[in-house]
């Protein structure tokens, strides 16, 4: 996620600015907003939410929802708001008395987190299933979705709507192209094979030359696609150790395994993974990247590997205070996932109250209470073997956009490195 995430030089604006716009897996908070800007009471954070709002609002929701936070109506309700029409979201829409347009920049990514929101909230089945119903319309022939609807298919996009579907109760071996391609058609060729150094990640999309070029994000996302699960994972139960499958063809349940076996080792060193330098940067020393660490650990967990997460844990509960403050409602939600997936305590996470901090990024909470969402009936299938491995995801949404000679936008939310 980075904030998970990610990478993609997407979003129809950064396609009429940018002649390329360059991944990039940076956990920057979003920019200030002007002092004339009045930001909707209803909404998480303080920081402009031109390019994030919808996903930070999400991904906020979903946090709360799993350790028995409801959120406030006036919150849900603007969330509500952002909503088109035709089901879709986009990451922002200042006036939602206006109606959207062929201008709306709608987006794969705030739709498909914003479905998993209200499902986690409860009581929006028709609103979820517009949004569903629009996710699965701009379905490209590979079986995938890319960021925009008809852009080029990439991991993040595909798992996190994967996700979304999921989380809704979609049969998602039923959601197939003309060409009967389904979502794993599309995510698993992203899947870099076994053997070398990153054998069994995932790759973002193949890279100029059509090579796949392994990436932390796409990985922790790949790995809870390919596992039929959403944003909000639970505590599982450790198994034995990951490894790395060779199998031709590889189903979605190996691939979540080798994305798994990839990522042990990547923290396996120093607790965190890295994220390359911006471009033209003077310092060239990888940093960690916060965002794709806690992504790497609900990914771990999911996969029943849980002990191999142990020791990021313990670096996120020592080392994310800072960034957390400074990236605002995804950071924190991001972190109570991880604590969540892992059965950290989210109320003293390195001495810090997780869900203090996230609920204060926005209203007061309406209610604290025990989480009521469940699995969906074709998640439960998944956890019990039964099914058609079609599930859900883990998703994305940072996107660094660089205009011109240097000019770039820094999208909080699960950005995308290029590579470790």
């Amino acid at each position: 996620m980075t904030v998970r995430r990610s990478a993609a030089a997407l979003a129809a604006t950064a396609t009429v600015l940018c002649a390329a716009a360059a991944p990039a897996a940076v956990a920057a908070p979003s920019p200030s907003p002007s002092p004339s800007v009045a930001l909707p009471s209803g909404l998480y954070g303080t920081t402009d939410p031109t390019y994030d709002g919808v996903w930070r609002q999400s991904l906020a929701f979903v946090a709360q929802r799993a350790v028995g936070v409801m959120p406030a109506q006036k919150s849900v309700d603007w969330l509500i708001g952002q909503q088109c029409d035709s089901g879709a979201f986009p990451a922002y829409r200042p006036d939602s008395t206006v109606a959207c347009n062929d201008k709306t920049m709608i987006d794969t990514n705030a739709t498909a987190a914003a479905v998993q929101a209200l499902h986690e909230v409860g009581g929006h089945k028709e609103l979820v299933a517009t949004g569903i119903d629009w996710l699965k319309s701009v379905q490209n022939k590979d079986g995938g979705w890319g960021y925009t609807a008809g852009g080029a298919s990439d991991a993040n996009s595909t798992s996190v709507v994967i996700g979304a579907l999921a989380r809704a109760g979609q049969k998602l071996g039923d959601v197939t192209t003309d060409g009967g391609k389904t979502p794993y058609d599309a995510l698993l060729t992203f899947a870099i094979p076994c053997g070398g150094k990153a054998g069994g990640a995932f790759a973002y999309q193949p890279d100029k030359a059509g090579k796949l070029v392994a990436n932390g994000d796409a990985t922790a996302a790949g790995v809870l696609g390919s596992l039929g699960k959403g944003l909000l994972v639970g505590n599982n139960a450790a198994v034995k150790d990951p490894s790395c499958h060779k199998a031709t063809p590889l189903k979605p349940e190996q691939a979540a395994q080798n994305g798994a076996y990839y990522l042990a080792g990547a923290l396996a060193k120093t607790g965190h993974l890295d994220q390359p330098p911006m471009p033209g940067a003077d310092d060239d020393t990888p940093q960690p990247d916060f965002g794709n660490t806690a992504d790497a650990v609900v990914a771990l967990s999911a996969s029943g590997h849980k002990d191999k997460a142990a020791g990021s844990v313990d670096w996120l509960a020592k080392n994310s205070a800072g960034w957390a403050k400074q990236n605002g409602p995804a950071a924190y939600a991001q972190l109570v996932m991880a604590a969540h997936a892992t059965g950290a305590d989210v109320h003293d996470f390195g001495g810090a109250d997780l869900v203090t901090q996230l609920n204060a990024t926005g209203p007061a909470p309406a209610s604290v209470k025990k989480p009521t969402a469940s699995a969906t009936e074709e998640e439960e299938k998944k956890d019990s073997g039964d099914g058609d491995g079609i599930g859900g995801v883990w998703w994305f949404v940072g996107i660094g956009l660089v205009v011109g000679a240097g000019v770039g936008f820094l999208i909080s939310g699960r950005r995308k490195n290029q590579q470790l």
